[in-house]
C-alpha cells in the first residue's frame, strides 16, 4: 500500500460530489428559479417557495429512517438510491405546473437530502476516517458552495436560452447520468470490506491508547438516557434557525442606508465567512473541538452584535457579515464534529441522524420565523435574538463537551 492513495479519499470524493452536485443544485441553485416560474405560472413566490418547507418537513421525517437503514443496509446502495431519487425530483419540477405538484417534488428532495445532505459526509467520513476528520468534513461541505458557484450561472443561462423547465431537466439529468452511476461504482461501505484500515490507524488496528475506536463511544440507547443528547438536538436547533439570519442581512443593510451594490457586499462578505469557515473550522475542530465551537458561536454573535451596533459604517457591516457568516458553517462542520467529540463512533449514524432531524426542523422553522419577527418588530430585534441564541448555543456546547459525557 506504500505510495498508493488511501481509499478513503475516494470516498471523501463521493462526499463531495454529493455536497457538489446534489446538494448545490438542491439548495444552493434553488433562487434562480423563484423569479422565472412565478412568473410563468401566475403564482407568489411565497406560495411558491412552500415547496422547501415540504422539503425540510420530509427531510425531518426521513431522518431517523435514514440513520437505521445506514447501519443495517449498503451505504453505497442508499446513498446511491438516493441520488437518483433526488435527480428524478429535479425533472420533476420541470414538469410541474401546479402547487401540489412542485410541494410533492419538494417532498421526495426532503426524502433524498435526509442521506446526501445530514447523513453522507459525516457517516463516510467517521467510517473511513481516523485522522483528519475535521478537515476531511470540512473539505465536504465547502463542495456545495463550489457547486452553488459552478451550476448558477449555468442555470440562468440555460433559463434565458430554454426556460426554467428545461433547465430543472437538465439538473436532474446531470445528477441521474452524471453522479448516481459514479457513486455506485466509487463507494463503498467500510475500509474493512476492502482490507484496509481506517486512514490514520497503524498496523495493529489500534488508535495510541490501544483501544481500537470502532469499539468507543456511546450506544444509541444509552445515549437517549443522557442529557447531553438532547442538548446537542438543542444545539444544533439553533444553529440551523440562526444561519437563516443570513437572508436578512442584505435587507437590514438596504433599510440602513445603503445601494443595493453595497449590500450586495454585506451578502458577499457572510459567504466568504461561511466559505473559509467551513474549511477552518474542520482543520481547528482536529486540535481542539472546543475551540471551533465558540468560534462559530460567540464569533457569529459577536458578528451579529456589530451589525446592530454600528449600523451605518460599511466596514463594520461587512467584518460583522464575514464572522456571521462562520455560525453558518458551524451548521454543518461543528454540529457534526461536536457529535462525533461526545459520543464517539460506536452509534454515531443513528445518533448524528437524530440530531439532524433539529438541524432539519430549524431550519423550516426559522426560515420563515424571523420574516414574521422581523413584520412584527424590526431587523436588529432579530439580529440581537440570533446572538442570543447563540451565546446559548455555546453554553449547551459546553456542557456537552464535560469529559464525563464521552465515557460509553
Amino acid at each position: 500500500m506504500k505510495g498508493k492513495i488511501h481509499y478513503a479519499f475516494v470516498i471523501a470524493a463521493c462526499c463531495c460530489l454529493m455536497m457538489g452536485v446534489n446538494v448545490g443544485l438542491t439548495f444552493s441553485c434553488a433562487g434562480i428559479f423563484y423569479k422565472p416560474v412565478t412568473a410563468d405560472l401566475g403564482i407568489s413566490v411565497g406560495s411558491f417557495g412552500l415547496y422547501m418547507t415540504f422539503m425540510y418537513i420530509a427531510s425531518s421525517l426521513m431522518l431517523p429512517v435514514a440513520g437505521r437503514l445506514l447501519d443495517r443496509y449498503s451505504a453505497r446502495w442508499l446513498f446511491t438510491g438516493a441520488s437518483l431519487l433526488n435527480g428524478v425530483a429535479l425533472c420533476l419540477m420541470g414538469m410541474m405546473s401546479s402547487l401540489w405538484g412542485f410541494y410533492a417534488a419538494g417532498a421526495l428532495l426532503g426524502v433524498s437530502i435526509a442521506f446526501l445532505l445530514y447523513m453522507s459526509y459525516p457517516t463516510l467520513i467517521n467510517r473511513w476516517f481516523h485522522t483528519g476528520m475535521g478537515m476531511m468534513i470540512g473539505i465536504c461541505v465547502s463542495a456545495s458552495g463550489l457547486g452553488g458557484m459552478i451550476f448558477n450561472p449555468i442555470g440562468g443561462w440555460i433559463i434565458g436560452e430554454w426556460g426554467w423547465r428545461m433547465a430543472y431537466c437538465v439538473f436532474g439529468g446531470i445528477v441521474l447520468v452524471g453522479v448516481s452511476p459514479l457513486l455506485a461504482i466509487l463507494l463503498r461501505d467500510r475500509p474493512e470490506d476492502m482490507g484496509l484500515l481506517k486512514f490514520g490507524m497503524d498496523k495493529s488496528g489500534e488508535s495510541g491508547s490501544g483501544v481500537k475506536p470502532a469499539d468507543t463511544g456511546l450506544t444509541y440507547a444509552q445515549a437517549v438516557r443522557m442529557p447531553v443528547f438532547y442538548a446537542l438536538i438543542v444545539f444544533a436547533f439553533i444553529m440551523m434557525g440562526c444561519s437563516t439570519l443570513n437572508l436578512f442581512i442584505p435587507g437590514f443593510a438596504e433599510t440602513s442606508g445603503f445601494t443595493l451594490e453595497q449590500a450586495s457586499l454585506a451578502a458577499a462578505a457572510s459567504m466568504a465567512g461561511v466559505t473559509l469557515g467551513k474549511l477552518l473550522l474542520g482543520w481547528i475542530n482536529d486540535r481542539n473541538c472546543m475551540a471551533g465551537l465558540l468560534i462559530s458561536t460567540i464569533g457569529g454573535a459577536v458578528g451579529l452584535a456589530a451589525i446592530v451596533a454600528v449600523p451605518s459604517v460599511l466596514w463594520v457591516v461587512l467584518v460583522g457579515s464575514f464572522f456571521f457568516g462562520w455560525c453558518y458553517a458551524g451548521v454543518t462542520v461543528q454540529t457534526a464534529m461536536l457529535t462525533r467529540t461526545v459520543v464517539g463512533s460506536k452509534d454515531y449514524s443513528r445518533i448524528f441522524a437524530t440530531v439532524s432531524v433539529a438541524l432539519s426542523a430549524g431550519g423550516a422553522v426559522a426560515s420563515g420565523g424571523w420574516g414574521l419577527l422581523a413584520d412584527a418588530t424590526s431587523y436588529p430585534v432579530i439580529f440581537i435574538t440570533g446572538a442570543i441564541l447563540l451565546i446559548i448555543a455555546a453554553l449547551l456546547g459546553l456542557y456537552s463537551l464535560k469529559p464525563r459525557h464521552t465515557k460509553a
